[in-house]
């Protein structure tokens, strides 16, 4: 392990936190102890936010192709430094080895994308209706952005803010989640230092969310907050940021469906929700959280769908084949059975699986759910697949939409304009026809609606985001106004 990670980043060097309280690292699978280290205070942060105000001005004016360089030169890090990344998200995190591979290829992809994003920093000229006027539009970074990364895919929602901010000219104050500093902070911060980042454009605070989360939003010298997270933190982010006229970007939680059509290839949308369900435990803001399927095709998906999670790996993420690893932590596990045995005395039936050891929980499916149960009416974030039944196109909308979430979702049916106008009538940020809806792709708008968040990730939406427009008109010739008219 680096040294490095146990310190904090402020102006390209790694010092210790000043804050008497301390975070400790754990393996979520074995409940080993990684690291502890000694937490960021308020005096820290305003000391990042401070140099990062500083170090803003001289990058912002460094020439698109060499902030170019440095994205690629962190891309080409990633892809040199592959075998390790993975095995910190691994220990970590909890992800399985095949997780922790389709989260180092979407961060990777990212900082690719970022990478053309000084040269599509472009303004325009417009037209005037004043007479000898020129309008100009010029497109300039926010200046200081401050991200706040989660646990679950650490490394990528934190680089999906933290790469598309400096390739646009602003500095940033990562804030990583305490339970994963180094994938969600620290690793990121090594590999842009790496990578020749000037001192200041980056700097990564980590500590307690109750000592500095509020500091972190209410600052007077961040322009944007970026957040990925719970949908309740993200409310409370939101609320501290109005009241402080400063700007969001917000990807909160989901209450996602996963509907199979009368018409669906059911192997297909078995093998489908099995990947969308478990993947990473279910601990994705993306992952399915109820799976509406039609009652004249109910009991053979049912059948095909078990048969695919039972022959699912469970346990130790670092085994290559392991496909469920653990939770979090313990309260990740004591909060999902809960809601499980709730459902479950609310009439749910369970029909495989549920046996908890340590951290990991052996996927579930329950079936004879309805939308009211917690199971089906809560973002799960775990190992449990909800089954409900529905009869009509109609029914299956109105199931879909009864969720105060409206992230993501998918549609499986055979005849593909029928999906997509199904799609349509989803109140969700994204859906997916034949597919399942965990996907994210660097180039495309990702974000939601309603309680799911504010504003769109990916391409030309993040380039549009983490800038801002100033209009600049030039009055060319005199102009005659209304007081003094001749």
């Amino acid at each position: 392990m680096s040294n490095t990670y146990t310190k904090q980043y402020i102006n390209g060097e790694w010092v210790t936190g000043s804050s008497d309280k301390t975070v400790t690292n754990y393996n979520p699978f074995s409940g080993e102890e990684l690291f502890t280290l000694q937490s960021a205070s308020e005096e820290d942060l305003d000391h990042a936010y401070t140099i990062a105000k500083e170090a803003q001005k001289s990058w912002e004016k460094t020439t698109p192709g060499k902030r170019q360089q440095i994205l690629d030169k962190v891309a080409a890090l990633m892809t040199e430094r592959k075998e390790e990344i993975i095995d910190w998200l691994v220990k970590e995190s909890g992800s399985t080895k095949i997780k922790a591979n389709v989260e180092w290829a979407a961060a990777t992809r990212v900082v690719k994308e970022s990478a053309s994003f000084p040269y599509r920093m472009k303004g325009q000229i417009a037209p005037s209706d004043t007479h000898g006027k020129e309008n100009r539009i010029y497109k300039s970074a926010k200046g200081v952005i401050g991200v706040i990364g989660p646990w679950n895919f650490p490394l990528h929602l934190s680089m999906r803010s933290v790469a598309p901010a400096i390739a646009t000219g602003n500095s940033v104050v990562l804030k990583p989640a305490s339970e994963t500093p180094v994938t969600a902070g620290f690793l990121i911060a090594e590999l842009f230092e790496e990578a020749g980042l000037p001192k200041g454009v980056l700097n990564v605070v980590a500590g307690r969310g109750s000592e500095i989360g509020d500091a972190f939003v209410t600052h007077p010298i961040p322009k944007l907050i970026s957040f990925t997270g719970s949908t309740e933190v993200g409310q409370h982010i939101g609320e501290l940021a109005g009241k402080n006229i400063k700007e969001t970007a917000l990807e909160l939680g989901g209450n996602n469906v996963f509907i199979v059509m009368d018409d669906a290839d059911i192997d297909q949308a078995a093998e489908s929700a099995a990947f969308g369900k478990f993947l990473h435990q279910g601990q994705i803001c993306m992952a399915i959280n109820r799976i509406i399927v039609h009652e004249s095709i109910h009991d053979k998906f049912v059948e095909a769908f078990k048969e695919k999670v039972a022959s699912l790996q469970v346990g130790d993420p670092a085994d290559a084949k392991t496909a469920v690893g653990p939770l979090i932590n313990k309260d990740a596990i004591e909060r999902i059975q809960e809601s499980l045995n709730t459902s479950l005395e609310q009439g749910a039936e369970k029909i495989l699986g549920g046996e908890v050891e340590g951290n990991v929980m052996h996927p579930v499916i329950l079936t004879n759910v309805t939308n009211d149960m917690p199971i089906a009416k809560d973002e799960i974030f775990g190992s449990v697949a909800p089954i409900l039944k529905f009869s009509t196109d109609e029914e299956a909308i109105e199931m879909a939409n009864a969720s105060q979430y409206g992230l993501s979702g998918s549609v499986h049916s055979s005849d593909l304009n029928r999906g997509v106008q199904i799609a349509h009538q989803i109140e969700t940020g994204m859906v997916h026809i034949n597919d399942q809806p965990v996907n994210d792709e660097a180039h495309m708008a990702f974000g939601g609606e309603k309680e799911s968040g504010l504003g769109r990730f990916g391409g030309e939406w993040a380039l549009d985001k983490f800038t801002t427009v100033k209009w600049i008109s030039v009055q060319q010739e005199r102009r005659q106004y209304p007081f003094f008219k001749n």
